[in-house]
């Protein structure tokens, strides 16, 4: 008994950085947790006593159960898609919860996940595993059965797609919040002109489609264009609650007791460069917003 409580404390102290590891390789919370949990029953399994590396153990298995889940999309057809929104981690605008702030070390916003699910399974285990845990090379190559440089070439190829289309939000929230409720206060009143001035050139708005597009996803580019769609939301305004949306400005939308959607901003240098939109219904009503209530 002593020696499984040993192991199960080991474990815990590993699961925090399990389940981020996990969270960023398949951007789904209950597929995250079920790869944590699965780790778990072959570490009991095992025993650990011959395990001299238990926390490298444990961060191998994890992320080869997620290749798997990964490369099991892949061969049912699920391509990666530009606009699949991510499972967002959502708290209040006043602080984050703080097993959402353990997830969230490296500030991985929606906009960010979004472009990681773009990546191939083997892209993105690299990357992840190097950049943002940094797992050497060579213990990766092993996972994606490629070579040391195979697999930094792999991950060097993922850091300059998210460079370039994952942008990294302003530091200061405050700013974030005010840039946001400007956009809001525009859509109320219809002001196409003060929505294009909050809103980048380039910005890019994505979303699932919700019910009315039976969950194909929707990407819309320029700041006229999404000012044009934000103006037929307008009258949502008076139904915004703002909140910390993976730990950036954003509001959950919600009437008369129906979620109607959750959105997610990236604010960078003052103007919004990205917005990302969750509208399916099944998948607004499995989210846990227990943190709103606290």
């Amino acid at each position: 008994m002593d020696e499984i409580l040993r192991l199960t404390e080991r474990f815990e102290a590993n699961r925090p950085r399990l389940r981020a590891v996990a969270y960023r390789m398949l951007g789904s919370l209950s597929e995250a947790e079920d790869a944590v949990q699965e780790a778990w029953l072959r570490l009991a399994r095992t025993g650990g006593e011959d395990i001299e590396n238990l926390d490298a153990w444990l961060t191998t298995v994890v992320a080869r159960l997620c290749l798997n889940v990964l490369r099991s999309h892949e061969r049912r057809g699920e391509e990666p898609l530009e606009a699949r929104i991510p499972d967002p981690l959502i708290d209040r605008e006043d602080g984050g919860h703080p097993e959402h702030q353990a997830l969230l070390a490296d500030s991985v916003g929606l906009a960010l996940l979004v472009v990681l699910d773009t990546l191939g399974p083997a892209e993105r285990l690299a990357f992840v595993l190097h950049d943002m845990f940094a797992v050497p090379f060579d213990e990766i190559a092993p996972l994606i059965e490629r070579t040391p440089a195979a697999a930094r070439q792999l991950a060097s190829r993922a850091r300059r797609r998210v460079q370039g289309q994952a942008p990294v939000p302003d530091p200061d929230l405050g700013r974030q919040r005010e840039v946001v409720g400007a956009f809001f206060a525009a859509a109320r009143d219809g002001d196409l002109d003060a929505l294009v001035a909050v809103l980048d050139p380039d910005v890019v708005l994505r979303s699932d489609g919700g019910v009315v597009r039976a969950r194909r996803t929707v990407v819309l580019r320029g700041a006229r264009t999404v000012a044009g769609q934000a103006v037929t939301f307008g009258g949502l305004a008076p139904f915004v609650r703002p909140a910390l949306i993976n730990g950036t400005a954003g509001v959950v939308v919600a009437a008369q007791g129906r979620r109607l959607s959750v959105m997610a901003f990236t604010v960078t240098a003052g103007r919004i460069v990205a917005i990302d939109v969750l509208a399916d219904p099944e998948r607004l009503a499995a989210l846990d917003l227990s943190a709103l209530d606290r």
